[in-house]
């Protein structure tokens, strides 16, 4: 079974459906015991950063997220579920993230003829042989909505990246946690390619 983590962010429910076009069951819970006894768990999410790190750490979820990802079960982050991972971020000074990944998630810098929030399909530069990536041509399209980015610590651990202005880190791998930026459940079968993906990793 998928957990999908539950913690009043928004955009949950779509990653149940796609999930579902794949044969795959998804619960949407805040349970810790239900996320624990996953053999997948996806973190999604579209918000505030600084809100979606009180929510989670008021259900206790943050520590559920270390237990997990300690544990060794396949963990997705998704958009902002990817930026929480990290150590910190622009958008809410002062608040930590979970950091169990090392970087730093900062504004889109304003550029003329760009229009922030970055909203719309860009195409994935694949590097350092990420497992999410197999079967998945460089220079796909998947779809973005996001005002902020991650400039990860470690290049090795990113996988996908594009330009938006800036370098962004779209797609990041360690162990057994994988994030995205990019919405895999909207990007179509390139999107549905990359999840089926992540329900295959050992």
């Amino acid at each position: 079974m998928v957990a999908i983590i539950d913690y009043d962010a928004g955009n949950i429910k779509s990653v149940q459906k796609a999930l579902a076009k794949l044969g795959q069951e998804a619960e949407i819970t805040s349970e810790a015991e239900k996320i624990l006894a996953a053999n997948r768990i996806i973190l999604p999410g579209v918000g505030a950063f600084g809100d979606a790190m009180q929510n989670l750490r008021a259900r206790g979820l943050d520590g559920v997220i270390h237990r997990a990802v300690d544990a060794g079960i396949p963990f997705l982050g998704i958009c902002l579920g990817q930026q929480l991972l990290f150590e910190r971020s622009d958008e809410a000074p002062g608040v930590e993230g979970l950091g169990i990944l090392e970087g730093e998630i900062l504004r889109i810098p304003a550029a003329k003829g760009l229009k922030i929030p970055h909203m719309g399909w860009n195409s994935l530069h694949l590097s350092h042989g990420g497992r999410l990536f197999r079967g998945v041509e460089e220079q796909s399209y998947v779809y973005f909505v996001h005002s902020y980015y991650l400039k990860a610590r470690d290049g090795d651990i990113v996988k996908a990246s594009t330009e938006y202005g800036v370098e962004i880190h779209a797609s990041v791998e360690k162990d057994n946690v994988f994030a995205c930026q990019f919405h895999p459940e909207k990007s179509g079968g390139a999107g549905l390619r990359i999840l089926g993906n992540f329900l295959e990793v050992e």
